[in-house]
């Protein structure tokens, strides 16, 4: 999904930029001089940076600092407005960061997707901003936490690869470090000090991540969608996905299901 122009041969330090995307587009992985600010009006997308991989539901926005490699996959066809900051922006977070979009940051979003390079020239423009990021600075610092982290070592990588491949199977620690080929108690280390989080709490967010997928699937069901992804009842599956999301699976279908479509 290559931008119109190129972002980094601009002539102004800070623009705007539209785009749809088709489902199953798949950026590559690349890295920008400018600092982004990306916003998913609809559809959906996966995110993922060198130290963790995110979730890119409609209506929420992901900062990713200026030289961040990174990549971005479609999932499902996407409404796409993306801020290319440049010198003097503060860096608003070191990687990535996905959030929840203030009304008025997609506003002043849209709002400037409709100038030229002209009007991207001189004081009001470097105000204009200077503000859009002030206004997620605190959004960013209470960005979302859905996401899964990334390994650094391969016996890591083969343990989570096993889970995400069927998050909804009965996973043991006992079982992934027989796929990577480690003690389970190696394993448990491997990720309290690559992952910074257990072994369960990885399957668990694993498991939830794949259920916001799903619920934005046409047709997709809350009762089937829980159990497909490994929960005995859908009320353990309602009681965790609010844990994490902050709203039950049916509001949360509800409200993203027709912007990802």
């Amino acid at each position: 999904m290559p931008p119109r122009i190129d972002v980094d041969a601009a002539p102004v330090a800070s623009f705007v930029l539209t785009d749809r995307l088709a489902a199953g587009t798949d950026s590559g992985w690349h890295v920008h001089a400018r600092h982004q600010l990306l916003f998913a009006g609809s559809g959906l997308m996966h995110l993922e940076t060198a130290d963790a991989q995110w979730l890119l539901p409609p209506q929420q926005a992901a900062w990713i600092s200026a030289g961040a490699r990174h990549r971005v996959r479609v999932r499902a066809a996407a409404a796409l407005c993306t801020a290319y900051l440049g010198p003097p922006t503060p860096d608003l977070a070191e990687g990535a960061r996905v959030f929840a979009v203030p009304p008025v940051v997609a506003a002043m979003l849209e709002h400037a997707a409709g100038w030229d390079m002209r009007r991207c020239h001189g004081d009001p423009a470097a105000r204009f901003f200077a503000v859009l990021v002030d206004l997620c600075r605190e959004a960013v610092t209470r960005g979302r936490p859905w996401f899964l982290p990334t390994a650094r070592t391969p016996e890591l990588a083969r343990a989570m690869a096993h889970v995400l491949a069927r998050p909804g199977a009965p996973h043991t620690i006992a079982a992934a470090a027989r796929v990577a080929a480690v003690s389970p108690r190696t394993l448990a280390r491997r990720f309290a000090a690559e992952a910074r989080m257990s072994f369960e709490a990885f399957v668990r967010a694993a498991r939830l991540l794949r259920a916001m997928s799903r619920l934005l699937e046409p047709g997709a069901q809350v009762t089937e969608v829980g159990l497909e992804v490994g929960f005995t009842s859908p009320a353990a599956f309602s009681r965790a996905f609010a844990a994490f999301v902050g709203e039950p699976p049916s509001a949360w279908r509800r409200r993203h299901a027709s912007d990802a479509g």
